[in-house]
């Protein structure tokens, strides 16, 4: 049995069968059930992985340990207090020792490298005396912590019943220099913050990156004319273009779900308007039309709708309309102004920025805008991004005075806020999907 299935472009191996043959899997007992905000974080034990080079295995484990805590849905127990310090993945644990320390999960794992990197993982569910996951990973040395995002995906994946999001990156705007003059850039992470790298040099201000669902091309704002102009970033080549020429400004922009179709923002005469072009050039389409200002469009995962934020009411609301324009419908009612709306890559949700009572505030709601629930308030928080697998957002958050904004996440019962490490201030982070 194998829950991932990334191993193509990575040229992963199946290296353990008779790893996977020892033991019988079984959906057992152990798995988390989440309903609403009311439950529990996992407690689950992960030693020390078996390795040659101590350290390694130790980093590693370090990795899914960090991972998995970050998530809300586990709490990795203290390597220092679990009856096994370091992981034997070829052997059957002794349940009744773990039983005996109120263990319910244990994570086993060995990682060795040489001319490449190779890594074996089991999870045992102490209660039934079962093997509920059990994978083995052969790659090239640069890839070490993807292996261990990966390990935490299917660990992840097994037992929440969600598709994991550790093997992603966040693209973002790293902004450097005094807060007059500041700096801003495109940079690329891994969503924990890791093997940052920067994608432009600065001499031109970016803003706005967002990732192609097959995570290849970016689309931002960039202000190479004077007047900020929505681009195409490919980031195999560095090969960068002009999406399209049309207006004074172009921004806001967002890819359709099937990366063929971006749409963006226009303001041409003193209106905004929303437009679409294909990512291969061509006519753009007007898909808004009037003298509000429509901006910030945002694709449904089946690619049919569109929500997007106008002031056609008097105030920034979020409203929705069909994909090809016209027809639209305010879907929100709260009290303040509305911005930045996000439909979730399942589908279910559409995560937005609100402003009221003085404060700002990541929330989500529904579709038809019902439902909706407040996750984060506080100073200027903007700017919502999901995790593909539609569980967890990422914002950014900036505290005003001499600081500059920060990277944060939150998951959607409104738990786990998590502040997210950059070597430089941070603002407008993209998730990508999972990496293929």
């Amino acid at each position: 049995m194998t829950l991932v299935n990334r191993r193509t472009a990575l040229k992963l191996g199946l290296a353990g069968s008779a790893l996977l043959a020892t033991a019988p899997m079984t959906l057992a007992q152990l798995r988390i059930v989440v309903e609403g905000a009311n439950f529990q974080p996992l407690p689950i034990a992960i030693p020390d992985f078996a390795s040659s080079d101590p350290t390694f295995g130790r980093e590693i484990a370090d990795i899914v340990r960090n991972n998995l805590r970050r998530s809300g849905l586990f709490l990795p127990l203290d390597p220092a207090s679990l009856p096994v310090r370091v992981g034997d993945v070829n052997a059957t644990p002794d349940f009744n020792v773990w039983r005996t320390a109120n263990v319910d999960g244990v994570v086993m794992g060995s990682v060795e490298r040489g001319g490449q990197i190779s890594a074996s993982v089991r999870v045992w569910d102490t209660q039934q005396a079962a093997q509920v996951v059990g994978n083995s990973y052969a790659t090239d040395p640069s890839s070490a912590r993807r292996i261990a995002h990966m390990v935490s995906d299917a660990i992840y994946s097994q037992l929440s019943g969600g598709s994991g999001y550790f093997d992603t990156q966040v693209i973002y705007v790293a902004e450097s220099g005094p807060k007059a003059n500041r700096t801003r850039r495109l940079a690329i992470m891994d969503q924990d913050g890791a093997n940052a790298r920067y994608l432009t040099d600065g001499a031109n201000m970016a803003l706005t990156p967002r990732f192609s669902p097959g995570g290849d091309l970016v689309t931002y704002m960039n202000f190479a004319d004077g007047n900020p102009q929505v681009y195409l970033l490919q980031l195999s080549t560095g090969r960068q273009q002009r999406l399209a020429a049309v207006g004074a400004m172009t921004f806001a922009p967002r890819f359709s779900p099937d990366g063929g179709t971006v749409a963006f923002s226009v303001e041409q005469g003193g209106a905004t308007n929303i437009y679409a072009v294909s990512t291969n050039g061509g006519q753009p389409m007007q898909l808004t039309s009037g003298a509000a200002i429509d901006t910030g469009p945002s694709y449904s995962s089946d690619g049919s709708r569109i929500v997007f934020e106008s002031d056609r009411g008097g105030s920034p609301q979020i409203y929705m309309m069909g994909a090809g324009g016209g027809n639209a419908q305010r879907i929100s009612y709260g009290q303040g102004s509305y911005s930045t709306p996000v439909w979730s890559p399942t589908g279910d949700l559409i995560a937005f920025t609100r402003q009221s009572g003085g404060q700002f505030h990541i929330g989500i709601m529904n579709p038809d805008g019902s439902g909706e629930r407040l996750l984060y308030s506080g100073y200027h928080a903007e700017g919502p991004s999901w995790a593909p697998n539609g569980r967890v957002i990422m914002f950014f958050q900036d505290p005003g005075g001499n600081d500059g904004p920060r990277l944060m996440s939150v998951d959607i019962w409104g738990r786990s806020v998590q502040t997210i490490g950059t070597e430089t201030y941070a603002s407008d982070p993209s998730w990508s999907g999972l990496r293929t």
